[in-house]
This record gives structure tokens, C-alpha cells and sequence, in this order.
């Protein structure tokens, strides 16, 4: 069997993680036709079948997964020998990829991008909005960022930014129309916008006040699975939001959303960058975690 090129097995393990031609195809650089031709040239090379095909996904076999196993950390091995001769060249260069839900992309955006441009010019981020929890390492990606509590236990984790808290809007017109709520029980005589989070079921509002906590199922005219949405349906009058408070900081400022429920506000949680401790951490991710632990 003559042996495939390392382009092809990085194209493999590119294919195999994203999971579409299209997607692969777009970080690559090729053409997806371009693409599915070597794949099934690198398959007749090694005479097994590592890609099942449909018109519209792309899934490993079983001997795809047996390769993509063991390709990933071997890959990952080669760059990292890579990224070690980077301090021998003066400056920090390469790509961190980043997965992060909106939230947490927003507090980058605001406090670590623009440092980490000014102070690392030649590191690009690359960072990908997602809702739900995955694993990074199997994803292809160098850090995730969520909150601490929803951080796996065996990532290091690096708090960064203001600790968020998770609060209670309302535009004027709508609490002049229908009143402020005193305590949480009273939602249920209000109008709240739903929150849908990435498993499907609906967020239950979250309270705490003298040491004691309650959760609360609000309901109201609209459930919306995304808090920029959530912050415009309450500046529109559509109801009470329960959002992160970043997300409505500017809103706030402005007059446009009011705090209701303040008192009942549960303890700030912090916000991390994590990323896997079992290996060495490339140049590039180093410099986005100083970036980070200077912004704390």
C-alpha cells in the first residue's frame, strides 16, 4: 500500500470532524468535488471504506472512526513540534479556534479581541458561535469558552472578564401597561419571553434571595432560542426576559429595559476560557489565555 500524503489525511480528519464536503471544503481551501475525489482516491489506496455518502451528510465508518482516533492526536503531535519553533522566530503566529455560545463570543469580542489583535498580530481567531456544550477536542478546537460551572472537569480553566448575572428586563411601556412584579411567583400573571436552550427544553428562571433559591417555568407569547432576540422582544413590549446581563447592558444604559426582580438577582457566575490539560499548549493558545488572565 503506498502511503497517503499528510495532506490527504488532514483532509480526511477535516472531512470526518465537519462532517460535510461543503464545510470542509471552505476550511481547506479546495473545491468540494475536488475534495470527495481525493477521499475516494485515499480510500481505494487503502483499500477500506471511511466515508458513508448521502446527498446530504457525510458520516466515518467504523474504520473511518478507527482512523480519525487515531489520526487526531498524531495530527495534533506534529503541530504542536510545529508551534515549538515559533518563539525561535520572534512572534506568535498561527490560528486558535475557538467554540463559544453567543454569550460568551460577546465578552471576547468586547474585552479579549482587541487586545489580542493589538498585542499578537499575526494569531488569528477563529471562533465559531455554538449553543451547545461539545467536545472540543473531538470538534477540532484549541479552547471553548462557558460558564465555570458548565466547564468539564478535566479542562483547565481560565476566568476572564466581569462575573455575569442573569436578570429580569422590561421596556417601560410594558410596566406601565402591566405593572412590576414584587417577587417571582408573580411572573405567572405576567407575560414572560421563553428561552429555549440547545437541548430543546425550555429554561427554568432562576432566583435567589436571602440564601434561598427558587426556579420559576414563566411563560408568555414567544420563546426564543437567542438573547440579542430576547433583549429586542422585551424592548418591543412583548414581555419580561430573564437574559445574561451583557446582553442588556446597553439597553439598560439607554432607557429602553429596566431591572425588575433585582433583589431576587442569584450570585454572578464567572465566565472561562478551557481547553484540555493532557497536552502541550501551542504558541498561539498561549498567547490568547495571557491575553485573557490580563483582562481578569
Amino acid at each position: 500500500m503506498t502511503r497517503p500524503s499528510l495532506n490527504d489525511l488532514t483532509a480526511f480528519v477535516t472531512v470526518a470532524t465537519r462532517r460535510s464536503f461543503r464545510r470542509a471544503a471552505n476550511e481547506l481551501g479546495t473545491a468540494p468535488s475536488t475534495l470527495s475525489h481525493a477521499m475516494r482516491a485515499l480510500e481505494e489506496r487503502m483499500g477500506v471504506r471511511l466515508l458513508n455518502r448521502t446527498t446530504r451528510s457525510v458520516s466515518p465508518t467504523e474504520a473511518g472512526f478507527e482512523l480519525l482516533g487515531r489520526l487526531q492526536p498524531a495530527l495534533a503531535t506534529l503541530d504542536e513540534a510545529l508551534d515549538s519553533v515559533a518563539p525561535f522566530r520572534g512572534n506568535v503566529a498561527g490560528t486558535v479556534r475557538i467554540n463559544a455560545p453567543r454569550l460568551g463570543a460577546t465578552i471576547l469580542l468586547r474585552n479579549i479581541l482587541p487586545a489580542m489583535s493589538e498585542r499578537f498580530p499575526d494569531v488569528v481567531v477563529d471562533l465559531v458561535v455554538e449553543g451547545k456544550l461539545i467536545d472540543i477536542v473531538a470538534g477540532g478546537f484549541d479552547a471553548g469558552v462557558r460558564l465555570v460551572d458548565s466547564i468539564p472537569k478535566d479542562m483547565i480553566a481560565v476566568p476572564f472578564g466581569a462575573k455575569v448575572s442573569f436578570i429580569c428586563v422590561a421596556s417601560p411601556a410594558y410596566l406601565e401597561r402591566f405593572g412590576e412584579p414584587g417577587t417571582p411567583d408573580e411572573l405567572t400573571r405576567h407575560r414572560c419571553i421563553g428561552h429555549r436552550v440547545p437541548n430543546g427544553k425550555l429554561y427554568r428562571w432562576e432566583f435567589e434571595w436571602a440564601g434561598q433559591a427558587l426556579t420559576i417555568e414563566a411563560a408568555g407569547p414567544v420563546i426564543l432560542d437567542d438573547e440579542e432576540l430576547m433583549v429586542d422582544a422585551a424592548i418591543t413590549g412583548l414581555g419580561i426576559a430573564y437574559v445574561a446581563s451583557p446582553a442588556a447592558e446597553a439597553a439598560l444604559a439607554e432607557g429602553r429595559l429596566r431591572r425588575v426582580l433585582a433583589a431576587w438577582t442569584p450570585a454572578p457566575e464567572r465566565v472561562a476560557i478551557y481547553y484540555p490539560g493532557h497536552r502541550a499548549v501551542p504558541p498561539a493558545l498561549r498567547a490568547f489565555l495571557d491575553v485573557a488572565k490580563a483582562a481578569r
